[in-house]
């Protein structure tokens, strides 16, 4: 029986060897001795590293010291000058009285456990740099919707978001969406893609393409869900783009239908007028044509603004002078609607930095919707127009209040989008627009109150030190100064 433990001892595919209290090596297996020679009666850190004294925190004295077993990595030096990284077990022997008299340590090669080690580390590594430099927004979020990891560019854009719940992140909402894929994901188990607008730390809204996955764990259950979103913002400002040149094309072509339409009724009247010689016939006919030619012309004037831009021309503007050549371009109008159309200038409002074209191209747009608004209300009499004036640091406000027809709520909200028109055919949707488009590319802005049957007030606010607004590059093309 002592033969085959010993030789159970020889053929251990380690090395085993055991150790006095000096720290000699009293006895090594074949293996030990391979690799280190016939080094018995010497002490363990010569053997093993060359050494000249006792190796710090070593695991033979502490067995020694305390009775029980220790484990340490350590890099042993082979006869061959070959360095072998191992894992050391340390065990005491005792004798009949239960003294540690002796230390068997057993040295394991770990070096291909090491490798494999190094190797995923490398692996760990440059899937943590794939993870933090892919350049869409990627985040993992548990069952209970916080975000657990998330990428630079999910930080940067989204800010520190770690441990805050992604709606908060993403939508600045202070409860669960009503629809939420992630959720979705930890409901069925599967790949979830939706489109979705959030909105960054400062307040930019973004399009996303966003894909969420199950994160599994090693029970195969659904731990956490990886969303990853893709910003298509600008993909969607070119269809937006490509819809609204459609709109266009559409609003314009049932425009002109309808100018057309009234231009062979006012012809008609001339034409008839002439023939049976019945001359307010005649004059009839002629407003219509009249009428109808101004209304292309706006038509016109107003798609020139939308279609070409040009650079802004920044001159000082005589706030007073402008507002009433605004006026004064406004006055037939209002006398062929029997309505009054008046300037108010407060004090000495002094000028103001802008493109003076492009603000009175906005200021006429503005009145002819107030004027437009009057001629609409038949509910009550006295209309009137008022264009106001003053200089109220840090701007320069021009104010034009009409007590024609009003707006609600939804039409407020709408009137300076893109093709938004209360007036049927006899608009396009593009003066209210074009004139806040003006407005904030000279960093100002357009504030709007009105109730109907009550009507409406605007108010430019153009500031009094040039600084045209972050969307600026070029202000709409502005013909209509002609006007």
């Amino acid at each position: 029986m002592t033969e085959r433990y010993r030789q159970y001892f020889e053929e251990m595919p380690c090395y085993l060897s055991v150790h006095d209290p000096s720290f000699r090596i009293i006895d090594g297996n074949q293996r030990f001795r391979r690799d280190f020679g016939e080094r018995l009666g010497d002490q363990c850190y010569r053997v093993y590293k060359g050494r000249d004294e006792g190796c710090e925190n070593c695991p033979v004295a502490a067995t020694f010291a305390d009775g029980v077993s220790h484990m340490s990595e350590q890099i042993l030096v082979t006869t061959g000058g070959e360095k072998v990284q191992v894992l050391v077990n340390t065990t005491p022997i005792r004798n009949g009285a239960g003294e540690t008299v002796a230390v068997m340590e057993m040295h394991t090669d770990i070096r291909e456990v090491k490798l494999l080690q190094e190797q995923l580390r490398r692996s760990q590594s440059r899937l943590g740099r794939l993870f933090e430099e892919v350049p869409c927004y990627i985040s993992v979020q548990g069952p209970d919707r916080v975000i657990q990891h998330a990428n630079r560019a999910f930080r940067e854009t989204f800010g520190p978001a770690l441990g805050d719940h992604c709606y908060s992140v993403y939508k600045h909402r202070d409860e669960p969406c009503l629809y939420c894929p992630s959720q979705e994901v930890f409901a069925n188990g599967k790949v979830q893609k939706h489109e979705e607008l959030v909105t960054s730390a400062c307040g930019e809204q973004i399009n996303v393409l966003c894909t969420t996955a199950p994160l599994h764990n090693a029970a195969g259950e659904i731990e956490a869900v990886i969303e990853m979103s893709t910003d298509i913002t600008e993909i969607r400002k070119l269809q937006s783009q490509l819809t609204s040149i459609g709109l266009l094309v559409g609003s314009i072509s049932h425009g002109i239908k309808g100018l057309l339409t009234g231009l062979d009724g006012g012809m008609y009247l001339v034409n008839t007028g002439f023939d049976k010689n019945r001359p307010e016939r005649v004059k009839q006919g002629w407003e219509m044509v009249q009428r109808n030619v101004e209304r292309i012309r706006s038509m016109v004037l107003d798609i020139l603004y939308y279609a070409k831009d040009r650079d802004l021309e920044i001159n000082d503007i005589d706030a007073a002078r402008l507002a009433a050549d605004v006026v004064d371009s406004g006055q037939k109008r209002a006398t062929d609607l029997d309505l009054a159309l008046t300037l108010a200038v407060a004090d000495e409002p002094g000028v103001v930095p802008g493109d003076p074209k492009a603000v009175r191209a906005m200021l006429v747009n503005i009145v002819e919707n107030s004027l437009d608004a009057c001629r609409a209300d038949t509910y009550k009499t006295g209309h009137a127009v008022v264009v106001t004036v003053r200089r109220v640091p840090p701007w320069m406000e021009f104010a034009i209040e009409d007590n024609g027809i009003g707006m609600d709520r939804e039409t407020r909200e709408k009137i300076f989008s893109l093709f938004f028109s209360s007036k049927g055919i006899s608009g396009t949707g593009l003066g209210l627009f074009i004139s806040n488009k003006i407005a904030d590319k000279l960093g100002g802005s357009i504030d709007v109150a009105s109730e109907p049957g009550k009507g409406s007030r605007f108010v430019v606010r153009l500031p009094l030190e040039a600084k045209p607004s972050t969307h600026q590059g070029s202000a709409p093309e502005t013909a209509a100064g002609e006007r």
